[in-house]
């Protein structure tokens, strides 16, 4: 297994970690960094959460970088990504710091599209990440991570960044879902 398929997998490592101190309750006490009052335990689970994901840059500017690309990593990158923002968003939900119902419209895409992957998989062909897709992911990223932070550093200034940063996450996601789905209708169309 080449390298950028093994940061792949420490990604998918990671997830366990940063639930366990996000929703495992842990009285590690609170720290205030800028006025904001953040758990200690969602404060550590937020730096691992940045660090698995950060990983995706990583493993594909590697994997670029010195002509590693494989199917195996065009399969897994996307799988550990849907995993760990599948983890992190089903643990803001149980900890009431994001609504469900933006959640199922997110991981709804997000399986939809896996399951497209998959068909055309079956077929010999791999479906890459969009640049839209991969917007997507950002603001999901920024809006996990902001929430897991209590909105840290907006939150003393009473500007709701953290929602605001899940609204257009939610609104990316449902607009590069349809672009997914249009731009790969010819999958659909052979069954």
């Amino acid at each position: 297994m080449n390298v950028p398929n093994q940061i792949t997998i420490s990604r998918i490592c990671l997830i366990p970690i940063f639930m366990i101190f996000l929703i495992v309750p842990m009285d590690l006490g609170t720290i205030k960094i800028l006025g904001t009052i953040i758990p200690v335990s969602h404060f550590i689970a937020a730096l691992i959460f940045i660090i698995a994901a950060a990983t995706d840059w990583l493993d594909g500017y590697y994997a670029r970088k010195y002509k590693l690309v494989t199917n195996l990593g065009k399969f897994l990158d996307p799988l550990a990504d849907k995993l760990l923002i599948t983890a992190a968003l089903i643990s803001l939900v149980e900890l009431q710091l994001a609504p469900a119902w933006m959640v199922i419209v997110i991981l709804s895409r997000e399986f939809a599209v896996t399951g497209v992957r998959l068909v055309a998989a079956a077929d010999g062909s791999v479906i890459a990440a969009s640049p839209l897709g991969k917007l997507k992911t950002v603001f999901q990223i920024i809006a996990i991570s902001t929430l897991m932070l209590h909105n840290f550093p907006f939150a003393p200034l009473g500007f709701p960044f953290a929602k605001l940063m899940l609204w257009i996450a939610t609104i990316l996601t449902i607009i590069s879902g349809i672009d997914y789905f249009m731009k790969n209708k010819h999958i659909f169309l052979k069954a």
